[in-house]
């Protein structure tokens, strides 16, 4: 079994309050969840910052490549997104050894 863990920062693009920050980031969230149904996502950090949020994504699965081109795929799909800089995104594989 393997389980990776992909962190993203995010830069929002013209966000003024949280309430918009929140309007912005949950559509994100759940195009994520229904392109990739075996995913859990939220939003793991940067809570009271407007112009920044911070996606964590898992994704757990029998192999190490499967669960990378999950991560990799998740990853372009926010990077492609027009309203969204992302800034940085760290990939982790633990397997069941670790």
């Amino acid at each position: 079994m393997y389980v990776g863990a992909l962190t993203l920062d995010i830069l929002l693009g013209d966000v003024r309050s949280l309430k918009q920050k929140r309007s912005a980031v949950r559509p994100l969230i759940a195009e994520l969840q229904r392109r990739y149904p075996g995913i859990a996502v939220a939003e793991t950090g940067h809570l009271d910052l407007h112009r920044r949020a911070e996606v964590g994504i898992a994704v757990v699965s029998a192999s190490a490549g499967n669960c990378k081109e999950v991560m990799d795929a998740c990853e372009r799909m926010v990077a492609f997104r027009p309203e969204i800089e992302l800034l940085s995104a760290r990939q982790r594989l633990y397997n069941d050894e670790e």
